[in-house]
Order: C-alpha cells, then structure tokens, then sequence
C-alpha cells in the first residue's frame, strides 16, 4: 500500500503565487500578512523583489479565479493561494458572488492540475470576516499551510498514463 502526504520541508524550493482580492482590502489585506507570515516562517521568500512568490491584485472576488486560473496555466507555479471577502449584504448579489467564485477557483485546481487554495472568506457580516482574519485567527496563515502541504503532495502522485 502506498500512502501520499504531503510535508512542509520542500517549502524552500516551491514558487506560490497569490491572487488578492481589491475589493473589502481591510480584510483581505489581513489574509495576506497571515499569508506570508506562514510562508515565510516554513522558508520562503516573501518579499516581492526575486521572491518564491508572485503577487496579483484584482478588483474583487468574482476576479481571482480567472486570474489564478490563468497562473496556474504558466506552469510556473506549485500552487496558487487566493484570497479575497465576499461579506453578505441586503441584495442577493452575494450569493451569485460567493457560488461563482468558489466553482471559477475549484475549476481553476481541475483544469490544470496545479492546487488552487480557496481563500475566499463568505460571511455575514465585516465582523466575521475581520474575525476571521486576525482578531481572533488568521485564515491566511491556514491558506498558506494548504498551500504548501499540497505543492509537496502534487509531484508524488502518479502521473496520467503511468502506473
């Protein structure tokens, strides 16, 4: 029996790119300092000069799947975090919103085989979101574990055609 699992000490030698959503910035925002503090802390440059990491702003949720999509088609990534808030409001805007985005980013992982980390926080209220990025915990930091466990993972499974 073979047993695949993903580990957190090739972080060193992987290249992530992040897609952040503009759009609720105060949140998203703090997504990404968790982000990156996790990274950083398993060993991978951060900074955005020569970095392990390419950064991509758009102006909101709805955005980041296509742009991660479009990423991970380069090939030169071993996964994709992204990251964005789409907070409830009175209108039903964000019910379109948050199903699109989790189908668009989901598609993004199939379509090309490289782990796309949904880091898309859907809450009722700012509070939550806030809460969910930093005052309580930072779901940033848990994105970038996702990330990282899964750019280990990927290049041990067998590959299409191989048994």
């Amino acid at each position: 029996m073979t047993v695949f699992e993903g580990s957190f000490d090739q972080a060193s030698t992987s290249k992530f790119a992040i897609v952040i959503g503009r759009f609720n910035d105060l949140v998203t925002n703090k997504l990404l300092e968790g982000c990156q503090d996790c990274l950083k802390r398993h060993g991978v440059n951060v900074d955005p000069k020569g970095s392990q990491v390419d950064y991509a702003w758009v102006p909101g949720s709805f955005e980041v799947a296509l742009v991660a999509r479009q990423l991970a088609l380069s090939g030169q990534y071993d996964a994709i975090i992204c990251l964005g808030a789409v907070i409830r409001g009175q209108t039903p805007h964000f019910d379109y919103v948050a199903a699109e985005v989790s189908k668009g980013i989901a598609a993004a992982g199939f379509q090309t085989g490289v782990p796309v980390v949904f880091g898309i926080l859907t809450t009722d209220s700012m509070q939550q979101a806030l809460e969910r990025a930093g005052i309580k915990s930072n779901l940033g930091w848990n994105y970038a574990m996702s990330a990282l466990e899964m750019a280990s993972l990927m290049p041990q499974l067998p590959k299409l055609g191989t048994p």
